[in-house]
């Protein structure tokens, strides 16, 4: 007789947002079974940019230096810039510091700094091999890879799922919630009936309509090709192709992205394209290629049916521009682990499970919308045919392209889509005030609730221990600021009474009460504000009820 195994959490789908879910669900000492039909993490590169929240979600789990360390080595630059060709003229350029001087400037940034952890260009494919390292290490996390999950089934108790191994019978599985974390095309979301709405594929010939992703290996690039300052990512744009170059390694391997050749274009005719944008001959080895669709802005109609959740591209699908994908996913696993610790430890109600929801459909609507639109901006850049031309007339297309790739160039510091996420309506807020003006190009710290707690630096070192989001707790934390707060001791007793798990952290410093403008502040274990005041609310057990979902705002 087939034997039935358990686990609180079913993970479908082991890429960066399974695995993420998995150590956050972790650090909350809930178990969890990630199921993946691959049997080693993808092996080709996808997206390369880890932005400043999802580095904070990364030093949460402790795991930010490890993971800073890969990529391009510590000393090359990351500018963004754009060629006629490669062995022409340099049209504009995004001047990007590399690793080592980021982190030279937080050593040093003052102590009201909003990026504790600067972003960090490492392709996906390196940083999932770390991830699955790392997560044999953590004693909650089940790994079940090569298993393909063929069904799964939920009644009011459970989730029922069998996933079938390459040989031998399908394991049978029972979980009390699941959550597909499968991509696009992924089994849960079809399962469920639930359709993606928005935008599709943008029609321009700049990364629009059908494109090409390639790995490339370039022994000579670097040395025969691009002999000046280098960069990150390499733009050829001309009247006759655009292709963009991604170094992964700061040596000879690149991902390509372009729609400059047919979506089933061979390696040959690959390889010719880089040529051709490299304006010389030059070795090309094609290590992997595959087609993919710019310009889409899909949301899935529904993110929570009954006991079955949706992450990352199963809830999502982006256009690259912006690095906006994988992200979004890494904070939609942040947004539902404690809720799910929550309701499985007892203290969440129903209305904490239906605020995953609430609170992150809009934010990827939102994102995918910033994304759609630099995808579209790229689009208007001009590539006149006497943009290659030598004398005056060549000079003036140069200098007008340049402008207009400089002032795209500047639309892509996306600060606010970054950090600025906000919860605003969310049923398991306390609404108060007026949030700051969405914009996704910059970020105003604010501490009205709904939105990410703002960062502090606590002492001069800046090193692991010194950041505010070192000092909070796994659960909720009460601040108290400025050295005059109120006790916390009410709420204190009302959380404990709940169960609701509750830190209180005393922070004297200079800059904390004019940044919070509250005397007492509650932070919710994904670091965004629940509530402040200047005094506890005459009932604090109402307040606890609000915040864990078990009971309505008023």
């Amino acid at each position: 007789m087939q034997r039935t195994q358990h686990t609180p959490v079913a993970i479908v789908g082991g890429g960066p947002v399974g695995i993420m879910l998995a150590l956050f669900l972790d650090r909350h000492g809930v178990r969890s079974v990630v199921f993946d039909e691959a049997e080693t993490p993808y092996d080709a590169p996808r997206g390369n940019t880890h932005n400043a929240r999802t580095m904070e979600h990364y030093r949460s789990l402790g795991i930010s230096a490890p993971i800073r360390a890969l990529g391009l080595p510590a000393e090359h630059p990351a500018d963004i810039a754009y060629f006629t060709r490669y062995s022409g003229t340099e049209l504009s350029r995004l001047k990007l510091a590399s690793r080592a001087r980021r982190m030279r400037q937080t050593s040093v940034a003052p102590a009201t700094d909003q990026t504790p952890e600067p972003v960090h260009r490492a392709n996906q494919m390196y940083v999932e091999r770390f991830l699955y390292e790392y997560v044999r290490t953590r004693p909650n996390i089940t790994l079940r890879l090569g298993r393909r999950v063929t069904d799964l089934k939920q009644d009011a108790e459970q989730v029922t799922l069998w996933a079938r191994p390459a040989d031998g019978p399908p394991e049978h599985w029972t979980a009390r919630f699941a959550v597909g974390c499968d991509g696009g095309r992924g089994l849960v979301r079809r399962s469920l009936g639930v359709r993606y709405d928005g935008e599709g594929a943008l029609d321009q010939e700049v990364l629009g309509r059908q494109a090409t992703a390639a790995h490339l290996r370039l022994p000579t690039f670097h040395r025969d090709v691009m002999t000046g300052r280098r960069a990150w990512s390499y733009w050829s744009l001309n009247s006759e192709l655009v292709m963009n170059l991604i170094s992964l390694n700061g040596a000879d391997e690149f991902f390509l992205l372009t729609s400059s050749v047919a979506p089933d274009a061979g390696a040959d005719d690959i390889a010719d394209l880089v040529r051709r944008g490299a304006g010389m001959p030059l070795p090309v080895e094609v290590l992997g290629r595959r087609p993919w669709t710019p310009g889409v802005a899909l949301v899935a109609e529904r993110f929570t049916v009954g006991r079955i959740l949706l992450a990352g591209d199963a809830a999502h699908l982006f256009t690259p521009n912006g690095g906006f994908g994988m992200n979004t996913g890494v904070d939609d696993a942040a947004n539902l682990a404690w809720k799910l610790a929550g309701i499985l430890a007892g203290w969440g109600g129903p209305a904490l499970l239906a605020s995953y929801e609430a609170e992150r459909r809009p934010t990827a609507r939102r994102n995918t919308t910033a994304a759609r639109e630099l995808n579209a901006g790229l689009g208007t850049v001009e590539r006149p045919a006497e943009l290659e031309l030598p004398g005056p007339e060549g000079e003036a297309a140069r200098a007008r392209v340049g402008d207009q790739l400089r002032c795209y160039g500047e639309r892509t510091h996306s600060l606010g889509v970054q950090l600025g996420a906000r919860y605003d309506g969310s049923p398991v807020i306390a609404q108060d005030g007026t949030p700051p003006a969405d914009s996704w190009g910059t970020y105003t710290p604010s501490s009205v609730p709904g939105g990410r707690a703002p960062h502090l630096w606590l002492d001069t070192w800046h090193g692991p221990g010194s950041s505010l989001f070192d000092r909070l707790g796994p659960g909720f934390t009460l601040l108290r600021l400025g050295g005059r707060a109120p006790t916390g001791k009410p709420l204190e007793a009302a959380a404990q009474a709940h169960g609701m798990p509750l830190t209180v952290l005393d922070v004297d410093h200079d800059a904390a009460r004019d940044l919070y403008q509250r005397d007492l502040v509650l932070i919710r274990p994904d670091q965004h504000v629940a509530w402040r005041g200047d005094r506890l609310p005459e009932d604090p057990d109402a307040l606890v009820a609000l915040v864990t979902g078990t009971r309505g705002p008023r």
